[in-house]
């Protein structure tokens, strides 16, 4: 499989998985997905792999209490990716 392939399959994904969720309205795939892409990215390479996806699915819970989710998701994927970067250090 291509990386072509490999993005068209994942954005093929994710859509599939937000309208099944219903929330495709509300959602930006290409910046979600490079917003998870990233945050979790730095999560297993500065604390753990397994590290992760668990912080992937507390940054979704918590941004979906937020008044605006989408707004939140990032934010916080920001702030947890700094603590990851400095994990080490700490």
């Amino acid at each position: 499989m291509t990386e072509s392939s490999d993005a068209t399959a994942l954005s093929d994904w994710v859509t599939a998985v937000a309208r099944e969720l219903g929330i495709e309205e509300s959602l930006d795939t290409r910046g979600t997905v490079d917003m998870v892409l990233d945050l979790t990215a730095d999560v297993a390479h500065g604390v753990s792999r397994p590290g992760a996806p668990v912080t992937a699915f507390l940054v979704g819970v918590a941004a979906g209490r937020a008044e605006d989710p989408t707004v939140a998701a990032r934010d916080y994927a920001q702030k947890i990716s700094k603590l990851a970067e400095g994990w080490k250090s700490d």
